[in-house]
């Protein structure tokens, strides 16, 4: 309880303009997995978070960012300068473009604004079926979609059979179902593989 009265104290004080945060990552993790953690206390399934906004974004306005989400509600994100972001690797709000997707979790404001602690920008969760295996992408096959997950080098990594993941790809079975985080490239149906999840 400790923790969440901290946290919103520290980004209720940034984004009214008062303290500055140190440390992006100190209000929890940045790992593109966390995009789909724990929701809010007291949520329901099916319930809304009144902690987390996502959908695309429409405008960049110094340290406010409008998103229209999945539903049509535009949300105004509040960023500052302990916000965390991960777009395929950690980096800057300057990373951000009009028409990136987005989620977003952190505090919301007394204006109805969420005051974000952590942005993952373009972020894919997919289950997927591995069509082909070639030393720069996997061709997968998503419910019937064709997705060419592109292999980056020093970031793309394999996590086999639960074990730390490796940067070595090679032995994602091909004809085999994976578990892909990724980043989407916008209006493409091309995705960065950040990590493949294999049963080898």
């Amino acid at each position: 309880m400790t923790t969440q009265v901290d946290r919103r104290r520290f980004l209720t004080s940034a984004a009214l303009g008062g303290a500055t945060i140190v440390g992006a990552t100190a209000l929890g993790s940045l790992a593109p997995e966390a995009a789909f953690g724990a929701v809010a206390p007291g949520v329901g399934p099916g319930d809304i978070d009144p902690q987390f906004a996502e959908g695309r974004v429409t405008s960049i306005s110094g340290s406010l960012i409008v998103a229209a989400g999945s539903d049509g509600t535009l949300s105004a994100i509040q960023t500052t300068t302990g916000t965390s972001v991960w777009k395929l690797t950690p980096t800057s709000l300057s990373a951000i473009r009009p028409g990136d997707g987005l989620y977003a979790r952190g505090v919301r404001m007394p204006d109805g604004s969420l005051a974000a602690d952590a942005l993952w920008v373009n972020i894919v969760s997919l289950d997927a079926h591995v069509a082909n295996l070639a030393s720069d992408h996997l061709d997968l096959d998503h419910h019937s979609s064709k997705i060419k997950a592109h292999v980056i080098s020093g970031v793309s990594a394999a996590v086999y059979n639960g074990t730390p993941p490796v940067t070595d790809l090679s032995h994602v079975p091909v004809g085999g179902h994976v578990h892909v985080v990724g980043a989407w490239r916008p209006d493409t149906s091309e995705i960065d593989i950040s990590t493949v999840y294999a049963k080898v």
